[in-house]
């Protein structure tokens, strides 16, 4: 089995409007809720997320995320790619980019935009948890965490629409004490 983790960008820094949008940095909202979804991975059941290979998008909240939540991995960070082409791209071409992956890759790791990470997920899962998947549906806040499982022996090129599973997903919200 696959697993793809989608994790969408935390909350941007709207003060300087002359910015171009691929350049804004997070604010400290968005700071304070990559570190508790850093947390929430540190101390979560069966430890923290595991990629193989981590494919983020190119854009300074991207990055800045990846660089909060990645300190859980320590010395041991999996490959990354910093990739323009996520940077809101659409939903077929987040698909296709994961058709790409090697077979080598058991579960890789999306640090991204919406509305493509919604998308994505909302139209590869056809199953799981009906609570989790309307929520997805509804809405998909800064700095969620989404788990899908990919079904054996699917290999990457063949992955399709409605193939997978939503196992889940987090939100900053939903860890806030």
């Amino acid at each position: 089995m696959k697993t793809l983790y989608l994790l969408r960008h935390a909350k941007s820094d709207w003060t300087d409007p002359r910015l171009p949008d691929h350049d804004r940095p997070l604010n400290p909202r968005g700071q304070k809720a990559a570190a508790t979804m850093a947390n929430y991975w540190a101390v979560r059941k069966g430890g923290p997320p595991r990629p193989d290979r981590v494919l983020c998008s190119t854009a300074v909240r991207a990055r800045a995320t990846l660089d909060i939540v990645s300190a859980v991995w320590k010395d041991d960070l999996p490959a990354v790619d910093f990739e323009r082409g996520l940077y809101l791209c659409g939903e077929e071409a987040l698909l296709d980019r994961l058709k790409a992956l090697g077979e080598e890759t058991g579960a890789v790791l999306m640090v991204g935009h919406n509305p493509d990470f919604q998308l994505l997920a909302r139209d590869l899962c056809d199953r799981g948890d009906s609570v989790l998947r309307a929520a997805l549906a509804e809405k998909l806040p800064t700095c969620s965490f989404v788990e899908i499982s990919i079904p054996a022996p699917t290999a990457w090129r063949d992955l399709r629409w409605g193939l997978a599973t939503l196992t889940g997903l987090t939100r900053p919200r939903d860890l806030a004490p």
